[in-house]
């Protein structure tokens, strides 16, 4: 049996918050979360770790949904070690799982690609690896952000077969352009394997933004960014996302991808529960030496954001989620809030029914913070994998 047993904490378990609690560990899971008060009143085997976490906010840990690389490694390496590496790195900003994301590539190497990242799932040291996050080949040519237009491809179920199979089941999410031709039939193929379907790289118009929801692409792909803008006479992509609640968004809480104002809109017109937090981070994200590369082109950093050297257009963020987590709550946002949309709010738009929650019987996965937002200690299914306390 393994035991580990936090203390002294204020506790943020997904749905409240309650100062000067414990949280208890077994094997793996939440096994209870008490007051301080039963703390004393409690004996532990000989071999339990207690860890007095003296005042610091404990939550569950982060989840990132869309994240290409850390630390020098990533996706675009298109090697297992590469994500096994990014396991190994992020738990030191609060991460416990993530969906390692891929830009698409040339049609005859994306499958092999896929087949080759899989390889290191299950192997993984640190954040557990859910599954893909693929970030097309379906998608708009008129919103391709740094995606190559070489690598798009038109809607088409057998590919769509091809890289499930290549995947082996093992796709979380996916984003898409609704107004591709087509592409109900690639939506009701991906509700039927369970794959959470994102609008994203879109140009569509309010209309085909309704019928991709009616098929069931219920989420989004960093808002504002890569979509068509709304416009009075048509909402298009932003419009739709905004004015219907049933629809799910990421953003990137960086506060230079979208101005931090737009959070504050965001929190009066989105229900809280459907606002996730994501880096969309890039392999030289925390890098410390270059020269820097992200899907296959030169990026330098500017002012916080990876720009490409030869265009200098925005190839993607820096953004950790524990820096994320702080920036959502200088935009506006409560710590409850900010902590939902990084945690809970992940785990239940992609189905992580076991993550997501301090709560009993859930996976331990749990992240511990001062009020600098400095991560002190990091725990991936009761397993401590980054400490600094």
């Amino acid at each position: 049996m393994s035991l580990v047993c936090l203390h002294k904490g204020r506790v943020y378990t997904g749905f409240a918050e309650m100062d000067d609690c414990s949280v208890l560990v077994e094997d793996g899971k939440i096994a209870d979360v008490f007051s301080e008060k039963r703390f004393a009143q409690k004996r532990f085997p000989a071999d339990a770790r207690i860890i007095d976490v003296d005042g610091a906010y404990i939550s569950a840990g982060f989840i990132d949904t869309h994240i290409h690389g850390t630390g020098g490694f990533g996706t675009d390496d298109e090697t297992s070690d590469a994500v096994i590496e990014m396991s190994r790195i992020l738990p030191r900003y609060g991460v416990t799982a993530f969906n390692p994301t891929l830009y698409p590539s040339e049609r005859g190497r994306l499958p092999g690609i896929v087949r080759s990242i899989h390889a290191g799932f299950g192997k993984e040291s640190g954040a557990q690896i859910m599954g893909f996050h693929l970030e097309g080949p379906f998608l708009s040519a008129n919103k391709l952000g740094v995606q190559k237009p070489t690598t798009l491809s038109p809607v088409d179920l057998d590919y769509m077969a091809e890289l499930w199979d290549a995947a082996e089941g093992k796709i979380v999410n996916m984003t898409v352009a609704p107004e591709l031709k087509n592409m109900r039939e690639l939506a009701l193929y991906c509700v039927k394997k369970g794959i959470v379907l994102q609008a994203g790289h879109t140009d569509a118009a309010y209309e085909n933004m309704a019928e991709g929801m009616q098929a069931g692409i219920l989420h989004s792909t960093h808002l504002f960014n890569a979509m068509s803008r709304m416009d009075h006479r048509n909402p298009n992509a932003v419009g739709a996302i905004l004015t219907h609640p049933e629809i799910s968004c990421e953003i990137i809480g960086d506060g230079l991808h979208v101005h931090p104002d737009l959070f504050k809109l965001l929190l009066r017109v989105k229900p809280i529960d459907k606002i996730t937090l994501v880096t969309d981070g890039l392999n030289p994200t925390g890098q410390e030496k270059g020269p820097f590369f992200a899907n296959g082109e030169e990026v330098h950093l500017v002012e916080g954001l990876w720009r490409r050297v030869a265009d200098d257009v925005i190839a993607g963020s820096s953004l950790t989620m524990i820096n994320g987590v702080k920036n959502l709550v200088d935009f506006g946002f409560s710590l409850e809030d900010a902590l939902k949309a990084a945690s809970s709010n992940p785990a239940a738009v992609m189905r992580f029914n076991d993550k997501g929650y301090i709560l009993p019987g859930r996976d331990a996965d749990i992240v511990v913070f001062d009020k600098d937002f400095t991560v002190l200690l990091t725990i991936v299914r009761g397993v401590v994998k980054y400490q600094n306390i």
